[in-house]
């Protein structure tokens, strides 16, 4: 898979620099004490399991941020998968240097392989379906353009960055407006038209009533898998339908094949395991 293109730099790098300042505070008082200034050599960040490689340039940042005149060299590509460990960076110049930044790149590095690792499971798991898997706003507050590209990275496709960028309807939006089509029309009568209208649904009778007063996209949230195959039937053809709630590597298949178009995951990245990310000083090499 191509990796899409990394955020801009502006939407990240103040929680890169926020990070190291937290780990870093007035010095690293254990490598100053053990370590030479004039001290050079080599470390190679290792990927310790099979994993998707995500966040590269992000920590290749850690490390320029912390020394400027460190040299770093990739081993893999961004979105390269690999079933065995292998070498991710190389990275030489000032030892101090290295290790002062070593904590900090490798919390964003497992992090952001964790999450496109995971979300590429999913993304197997329903090849040939025809259904895509979407992230969703479940995302660890300030990471946010972080997360969703590693979702992206792993093969998913984004669904609505926040509030601002698309319109979801949901249960306590019917509840305050008294009725769907109320709410829809509420929608509709104040906003712009390029926004999509997305509506979550609880019943075919709902899905009809939402429909009919101009909504696009259906959200058929915690929904059993008969009750998805009933209203893909029905609505496919007339609104794209999305599904999610719970789903699992397990369950996806099942809820891909009910035909709906897209399944949403928020343990995409409110749950993806970090990945298995190390840094050691090779002895000898400069």
């Amino acid at each position: 898979m191509t990796a899409p293109a990394l955020p801009a730099r502006s939407s990240w790098l103040p929680l890169l620099e926020r990070a190291l300042v937290e780990d870093i505070g007035p010095g690293d008082v254990t490598s100053s004490a053990v370590i030479p200034a004039a001290m050079r050599g080599q470390a190679v960040v290792v990927a310790r399991e099979p994993l998707v490689a995500c966040g590269l340039e992000v920590t290749e940042a850690v490390f320029a941020a912390v020394d400027a005149s460190l040299e770093v060299q990739r081993e893999w590509s961004e979105g390269e998968a690999r079933e065995r460990t292998l070498p991710l960076l190389r990275v030489r110049g000032s030892l101090r240097s290295i290790l002062v930044a070593e904590r900090t790149a490798l919390n964003f590095l497992g992090r952001l392989c964790g999450i496109a690792t995971f979300t590429r499971r999913f993304v197997r798991a329903v090849e040939g379906s025809g259904c895509r898997i979407v992230d969703t706003r479940k995302t660890l507050p300030g990471w946010r353009v972080l997360d969703k590209y590693a979702t992206a990275v792993g093969g998913a496709e984004n669904h609505r960055m926040g509030l601002y960028d698309a319109v979801l309807i949901k249960d306590n939006h019917i509840e305050a407006a008294g009725s769907v089509s109320a709410a829809v029309a509420a929608v509709r009568a104040t906003l712009p038209p390029h926004l999509r209208v997305q509506v979550e649904v609880e019943s075919e009778a709902q899905a009809e009533e939402a429909l009919a007063a101009g909504a696009e996209w259906l959200l058929l949230d915690n929904r059993s898998v008969d009750e998805l195959r009933a209203m893909a039937k029905r609505f496919r053809d007339r609104a794209l339908l999305e599904a999610s709630g719970g789903v699992t590597l397990e369950s996806v298949r099942a809820v891909a094949e009910t035909g709906v178009h897209r399944v949403s995951i928020g343990a995409l990245t409110h749950s993806a395991p970090s990945a298995d990310v190390a840094l050691d000083v090779v002895r000898g090499a400069v």
